[in-house]
């Protein structure tokens, strides 16, 4: 194998800085890709800087990531060198729990194994992400591409796409719902995308009166300030489904109270602190439900790349060189981007 050229965190307090590495021989079903581009998901920083306490350093983030197949093992069947294909959040499961065996391999009982920072399940080496030249993954955890959409704004699909698409799937988004999406950041821009093109009337809601006319933009057909207590009320027990994406610990109550009666919010944002508890009489009165979802299976992930390819939706993206990673990053912090960071991965290969 070449050696893959990436980018690292070596630590929870150093930036990110070059680094070299072997991937792994390919086995009977790998398929080994050359990586052109990555998203910067918010998840990549938790672990670089161990926000969530489980990380395994070095660190090569990456969880979005589109390429094209180099070589295959011999028992490879799905894939052929020259395909363009996506790799998401996951790289492998058990595949005999009863999550695996519906598809559902993100909620793996035995737990999946993540691009990075996971255990691979035979070698027992830590798994290295998408911010490299080249990945090797088994073809089961691969995802063809459509080749109509943009490779590097198809990237950051992987794992904002999916990671709204499914919750909207999950809970029936469609014509004759209206569903709300809290926040326009990497997951809510691609919320409100994907909410429009299933035919269900959106409202995109933002504590930022600058992001109202760049969500009607993207297909939200009304936007609430949702600091407006009287903005906030006129929408009162009307929502058959809310998708909250803000990755910031914040009250859901003033969001729960939009429901209507068998409504649902479900969570996808992941922040550091757990939310304050709601109050329960929000609940029970109204029988709402406050849920939580993670990514999705590989079947739901196809599933949605084909939708996305059916409907030309991508994530609207700023590329930057791997060298721009940490200021990326903090960028992010800021809100400073619009919707997501993509790295052109040839800038590694320079």
């Amino acid at each position: 194998m070449p050696t893959t050229y990436a980018y690292a965190a070596r630590s929870a307090d150093t930036p990110l800085a070059p680094f070299e590495f072997q991937r792994r021989a390919l086995r009977e079903l790998d398929v080994q890709i050359e990586v052109m581009y990555c998203g910067v998901c918010h998840s990549d920083l938790h672990q670089a800087r161990n926000e969530w306490k489980n990380s395994i350093y070095p660190v090569v983030p990456g969880h979005e990531i589109v390429g094209r197949v180099t070589h295959v093992g011999s028992g490879v069947t799905r894939f052929k060198a020259g395909d363009l294909v996506g790799v998401g959040c996951l790289v492998d499961s058990c595949r005999t729990c009863p999550s695996c065996a519906e598809g559902l391999e993100q909620y793996c009982e035995n737990g999946f194994v993540g691009t990075y920072n996971g255990v691979d399940r035979v070698s027992g080496d830590i798994t290295y992400g998408g911010y490299s030249t080249n990945l090797v993954v088994d073809e089961a955890f691969v995802l063809r591409v459509p080749e109509n959409l943009d490779p590097a704004a198809t990237a950051p699909l992987l794992c904002a796409g999916i990671t709204t698409y499914s919750p909207l799937r999950q809970w029936g988004a469609g014509p004759g719902k209206k569903v709300g999406i809290v926040g326009l950041g990497g997951l809510g821009h691609m919320g409100v995308k994907l909410a429009r093109a299933m035919g269900a009337h959106v409202v995109l809601f933002t504590t930022s009166a600058s992001k109202v006319e760049d969500a009607k933009r993207l297909g939200a057909h009304e936007v609430v300030i949702s600091k407006s207590p009287e903005e906030m009320q006129a929408h009162a027990n009307s929502f058959d489904l809310i998708v909250n994406t803000v990755a910031a610990q914040h009250d859901l109550n003033p969001f729960i109270a939009l429901l209507k009666r068998d409504g649902t919010m479900t969570l996808v944002g992941a922040p550091e602190h757990d939310h304050p508890s709601p109050q329960v009489f929000g609940l029970i009165m109204k029988r709402r439900r406050l849920a939580g979802s993670l990514i999705g299976g590989i079947a739901e992930t196809q599933e949605m790349l084909d939708f996305c390819g059916q409907h030309g939706i991508t994530s609207d993206i700023e590329l930057i060189p791997m060298q721009k990673i940490n200021d990326a990053y903090e960028r992010m912090l800021k809100s400073d981007v619009k919707y997501r960071f993509v790295v052109d991965i040839d800038s590694l290969r320079q």
